[in-house]
């Protein structure tokens, strides 16, 4: 049996998933993602069992990868902002 990975470890894991959850362009994707990395390291931080931390720590290093690949390909074909996100790149309209 495997030792159930450190604290320093399950957050630095934590820290790693928040960032590609927030690489996302789309807002939809973004927020969702945020949601559920904060839902699933609540789980893994109350979880007492050894073996099953361990299985939860592994399977979030495996959804982290395929976030990030998720991500990439979120930004290479990401659209337009939406209405509640913040615009930018607005250019205002001039009556004169």
């Amino acid at each position: 049996m495997a030792a159930p990975p450190s604290p320093k470890a399950i957050l630095s894991l934590y820290s790693s998933t928040l960032r590609a959850a927030k690489s996302f362009s789309s807002y939809n994707f973004r927020n969702y993602f945020l949601q559920r990395t904060k839902d699933n390291f609540r789980s893994i931080q109350a979880e007492t069992d050894p073996a099953k931390l361990s299985l939860a720590y592994n399977e979030a290093i495996k959804e982290l990868e395929v976030l990030r690949r998720s991500a990439i390909v979120n930004r290479v074909y990401g659209g337009r902002r939406l209405a509640v996100e913040e615009q930018n790149d607005v250019q205002e309209r001039r009556d004169t």
